[in-house]
């Protein structure tokens, strides 16, 4: 799938791994910087990063604010994604040019930087998966017993989001997903990935889980369909039929909310 990197039984999404592969460039350049000069850069080198990891991640928190204030700890769930990447470059330059010395290191540093800034934006830019159609909907079954025909979600943005009783990130995201399933109009279907309605129903009721956008998909047939195993998984799919966003692993409330969003204007 597009935007995806499977290694073996691991899945990555492009974004994260070019951010991981940037981050430890940075890293080991500082170190060759530092055996250059014969200084010592490795403090700096890290207050660099927390600096900048800590602003991107704000900067994104203050954009989201109102999302993020239905579950304040979840600010700390970093894992989940959510960064705003000028932010953080611009707050890992200031700390290179407050404490960085002598300034000619400093002027490589941000040399560096600037490189990786612009392998960052470049690169997204070029991994962005472009909109596809969303593969041939399985028949899905809801707990009642009702069917979803796949027709009936043609002509208007859905959420679908994949994901299994088993799967710990996705038992963290479900009560948040069903949540805000209950609180649009945009049509959210969580789409249980091969297990049976009565495992599905008990670990519902168990955790008090809302159970109107629950969906079975016994044979996980829509996994299949999309290439891949990853659970969780959430796809974002406009009103023609194709999907314009991917996330794989547990997603915010504020990046669902900033998607659902987008959709209700759609629906306007």
């Amino acid at each position: 799938m597009d935007n995806i990197i499977t290694l073996g039984p691991v899945v990555f999404a492009a974004d994260r791994l070019l951010a991981v592969v940037l981050i430890a460039g940075f890293v080991f350049a500082m170190d060759w910087m530092a055996t250059r000069s014969e200084t010592s850069l490795t403090r700096v080198t890290g207050l660099v990063l927390v600096a900048g990891i800590i602003a991107a991640r704000l900067a994104y928190v203050i954009v989201h604010r109102d999302a993020f204030a239905k579950d304040w700890w979840s600010v700390f769930a970093f894992w989940q994604g959510g960064f705003v990447a000028w932010a953080g470059f611009l707050a890992a330059a200031a700390v290179i040019g407050w404490r960085m010395l002598p300034r000619a290191a400093a002027m490589r540093a941000l040399t560096l930087l600037a490189l990786s800034g612009t392998a960052w934006f470049a690169g997204t830019a070029i991994i962005a998966p472009e909109a596809r159609p969303l593969p041939d909907m399985p028949p899905l079954v809801r707990l009642d017993g009702s069917t979803i025909a796949p027709e009936a979600l043609a002509g208007r943005p859905v959420v679908i989001n994949l994901w299994a009783t088993w799967c710990p990130p996705c038992r963290r995201e479900l009560p948040m997903l069903a949540e805000e399933a209950e609180a649009t109009d945009v049509p959210v279907l969580l789409v249980n990935q091969g297990e049976s309605p009565d495992i599905v129903r008990d670990y519902l009721a168990a955790n008090n889980i809302e159970t109107g956008a629950i969906a079975l998909d016994r044979q996980s047939a829509l996994s299949a369909r999309l290439d891949s195993a990853a659970l969780p998984m959430t796809l974002f799919v406009n009103a023609s039929g194709d999907v314009v966003e991917t996330h794989v692993g547990e997603i915010s409330r504020a990046a669902l909310a900033a998607r659902i969003t987008e959709f209700e204007g759609e629906m306007k």
